[in-house]
């Protein structure tokens, strides 16, 4: 286990601990003022609708405003830059996603160390890609892909929503685990690269299931496999990755994260009222509806998540050589 997955666990351990105390007037008075909720993506996709959802329901259970505010930019690094910086009191949140993870190796210089900066909440949901092609692509299932790529090393092009995103290193992943090479094309955000892909631009893109579902039922998008440990809900049809790839995995995630050094009673706080929400049905329907599952748990529970996502992705950056300066 790396360095930093070791502080990750400890730190999210001892936040657990002292979730155990009594909560006091800090917790009673929080929050005093409204909430920002940092989310370092543009406004329009799935993060930002779940960041949405979750920080309207805090909005009704802590009687103050839960404001999200879209801080795009360095894969998201300029929004965590933002929380790091931020006072320990809770009135300034971090949406926690894959792309933490990634950046703690894809960057060369960072201003912060998430691991360290960074203090887990609680995690809100997990889902997964759906590998989609161009239907003018000769392959119908994984297998098949596999088989042409390795035939026309570097001929086949893959879109990404940016270089260090989670398409790019799902694509990597599938690359060193079925032995493939493909050419990366690397866009502005998840929308300009399935629009790539659907005007044949590209051939192979991993994009949200919900994103994907009707270009798949108009014809429009050829799926091949879902890149979760398990099939999708929403695409029950459509067979896992690691059916074909053992060990193949590649999931989305998120949470909530605050500075450093916020008071344990407002971890506890924010943690029980995010559970809350996941335990309520028409949000629990909502996650599901865009292809994702409600992942609660403790402050420990996300961090380990964290943790472990940080050094398996690290490993993927590292063999693929990936820098961003």
């Amino acid at each position: 286990m790396g360095r930093s997955r070791r502080e990750f666990l400890q730190l999210a351990s001892g936040a657990a601990a002292l979730l155990v105390a009594p909560p006091g007037a800090t917790a009673q008075s929080y929050p005093t003022k409204a909430v920002r909720l940092i989310v370092g993506v543009a406004a329009g996709g799935s993060p930002d609708m779940i960041g949405r959802l979750i920080g309207q329901w805090l909005s009704q259970r802590l009687a103050q405003p839960f404001v999200i505010e879209n801080r795009p930019g360095a894969g998201g690094n300029i929004g965590t830059e933002i929380v790091v910086k931020a006072p320990a009191d809770g009135h300034v949140l971090l949406l926690v996603s894959l792309s933490h993870a990634i950046n703690a190796t894809l960057y060369d210089k960072l201003n912060f160390n998430f691991i360290r900066d960074i203090a887990p909440v609680g995690g809100i949901s997990r889902g997964m890609n759906v590998m989609v092609v161009h239907p003018s692509f000769p392959a119908k299932t994984l297998p098949e892909f596999i088989v042409y790529a390795k035939a026309h090393p570097n001929m086949i092009s893959m879109a990404s929503a940016g270089i260090g995103s989670g398409p790019h290193l799902t694509g990597v992943l599938l690359q060193m685990k079925a032995g493939i090479e493909m050419v990366h094309v690397p866009y502005r955000g998840a929308a300009p690269a399935l629009t790539g892909l659907l005007g044949g631009q590209v051939q192979v893109y991993f994009t949200n299931p919900a994103s994907a579902l009707a270009y798949i039922n108009e014809g429009r998008l050829r799926p091949l496999a879902v890149t979760g440990a398990r099939r999708s809900d929403v695409l029950p049809g459509i067979p896992a990755a690691a059916e074909f790839l053992p060990g193949f995995e590649a999931s989305t995630w998120l949470g909530i994260g605050v500075p450093k050094n916020t008071p344990a009673d407002i971890t506890e706080t924010l943690n029980k009222e995010i559970n809350s929400a996941l335990s309520h049905p028409p949000i629990a329907a909502q996650l599901a509806a865009s292809g994702n599952d409600v992942f609660g748990g403790s402050p420990a529970d996300f961090g380990k998540l964290i943790a472990d996502e940080t050094e398996k992705w690290g490993k993927v950056v590292r063999a693929a050589k990936l820098r961003v300066e």
